[in-house]
């Protein structure tokens, strides 16, 4: 385990020496829940504008607030995940600010008692180490509306279909040291989310976005001033922000200058952040406990039901496959990384050799599904196809190099893989008589290449390619390795 900020690498260089730069995280995730946090209009995505608002998401006058249970589930589940403490009892708070998207004029979240206190999250980074990255708190709020500025040359408009949608805030400690941590931390507690089916992670539609604070200071001095990026709905963006964002500052108190403390937001065509307007403190918001809404009390056998339902995390899923299969700490990370990527790979593993099936999984799959843009839930070979193109090569059946032409026929065509290399005459030679003609052939057409292979037996591996190429990829590799050894005196 890495110390936070210990390692070297995550220093800046300027021009007066090193700085270091400090981050910390709002993560505003949406509640997977079909009605709201406080209404029973529907959380749809997608809707006609104002289609899905309840007369209370409206703030029309003497509607009262109602908890949806299952959005408290949710926030309970979460915080369980993120090995966080859960408060039997928390307070919903009013925050006061004035949005055109917000009709109630202030947004009812929670403040000094959250429904999750401390926890934390692992992240792998560069260099095969971790780092915890400490959550702060976790709390549930309601989401505004949005306003809409492309609709009308006069007048903007407001769409509330989002207003009154339940959020998870999730707020870290300023343990994060690099844009390198930050995007993986993000991408970590992402599929932590999505393990728990408590937010589907997806950036682009907005449900789930995050708020970075970034600072700088010289290497273990007092934090500096901080200055938050708004609204970030892109991972990579994210990296490219905090990048620019660390350097302005950088630069600025180089030149004598000081960073004042605002919000700030990302051009992604410039690659620069931009001021926004000036930091609200939590006394601007003027908190105070909600007077519609009771405190929030749970009883520990409501936490404790949670907790035996949980599925297998990412960590503990990851450690299982090192464990049970042999798999390298970098290829159980891979594969741990979304659900239904673990899924397919023990599917495909099962009964056969792990490592192979990995390999398959990470290099072939992986490979084509990120040429094509798709993911592993849209791919056009499943767990049962690609676990008999292993049962292929263990039996001897194909080769290798065939098992590569099988796959893209599977991808383009699909079928019944076993059915396929019958079918269309796919069977790897192992008849020794035709393997031996072939490796005479090669070695009576190349006598200057068998002059070689006496100083240098590596150049074995041409011959092989040679044969290979002749026989259409259909000889067994390791038959023609062992033909050619022999006629070759190696």
């Amino acid at each position: 385990m890495t110390t936070i900020g210990a390692n070297p690498r995550n220093l800046i260089r300027g021009a007066t020496g090193d700085w270091e730069v400090v981050i910390g995280m709002e993560v505003h995730a949406q509640v997977t829940s079909k009605a709201k946090l406080f209404s029973g209009a529907s959380t749809e995505f997608g809707g006609a504008p104002n289609a899905h608002v309840a007369l209370l998401d409206a703030a029309m006058p003497g509607m009262l607030p109602v908890v949806n249970l299952e959005c408290v589930r949710q926030a309970v589940r979460t915080g369980l995940g993120l090995k966080a403490r859960i408060n039997l009892r928390s307070v919903f708070d009013r925050k006061n600010y004035f949005y055109p998207d917000l009709p109630l004029g202030y947004q009812i979240s929670q403040y000094k008692q959250p429904i999750v206190g401390e926890g934390e999250v692992l992240v792998d980074v560069d260099g095969g180490d971790s780092v915890r990255i400490g959550i702060e708190r976790l709390h549930l709020e309601h989401d505004a509306g949005k306003s809409l500025h492309d609709r009308h040359p006069a007048f903007s408009c407001v769409d509330l279909n989002r207003s009154g949608v339940a959020l998870m805030e999730i707020v870290t400690k300023p343990d994060l040291r690099s844009a390198e941590q930050a995007k993986a931390f993000l991408a970590k507690l992402r599929s932590i989310l999505r393990y728990l089916g408590t937010c589907d992670g997806d950036m682009e539609k907005g449900s789930l976005r995050a708020d970075v604070n970034v600072s700088v200071r010289r290497p273990g001095g007092p934090l500096g001033t901080r200055c938050e990026i708004k609204n970030m709905n892109s991972i990579r963006f994210i990296g490219q922000a905090i990048d620019y964002e660390a350097r302005r500052q950088i630069d600025l108190l180089e030149e004598g200058g000081r960073v004042e403390q605002e919000t700030r937001l990302f051009d992604p065509l410039r690659g620069e952040t931009r001021s926004m307007r000036t930091k609200e403190e939590a006394h601007d918001y003027r908190y105070f406990p909600d007077p519609d809404l009771l405190p929030l009390e749970l009883d520990q056998a409501f936490v404790d039901a949670l907790k035996a339902e949980l599925p297998e995390l990412p960590d503990e899923k990851k450690a299982r496959f090192m464990r049970e299969y042999g798999l390298s700490a970098y290829d159980a990370s891979v594969l741990v990384a979304e659900r239904a990527t673990a899924d397919y790979f023990e599917a495909v593993a099962r009964g056969r050799d792990a490592k192979s099936a990995a390999n398959w999984v990470i290099n072939e799959l992986f490979g084509r599904l990120n040429r094509e843009g798709k993911d592993i839930t849209s791919s056009p070979v499943d767990a049962a196809q690609l676990g008999a193109v292993i049962d292929l090569i263990a039996e001897g059946t194909i080769s290798g190099k065939i098992a590569k032409d099988l796959f893209d026929i599977l991808w383009s065509e699909g079928g019944d893989p076993r059915a396929l290399v019958a079918a269309r005459g796919m069977t790897q030679m192992t008849d020794a008589a035709a393997i031996e003609a072939l490796v005479d052939a090669v070695i009576a057409d190349n006598p200057d290449k068998v002059a070689d292979v006496a100083g240098n037996p590596k150049a074995i591996g041409w011959f092989v390619g040679q044969v290979m190429k002749a026989s259409g990829g259909k000889a067994s590799p390791q038959a023609v390795n062992a033909m050619l050894k022999s006629k070759l005196g190696l």
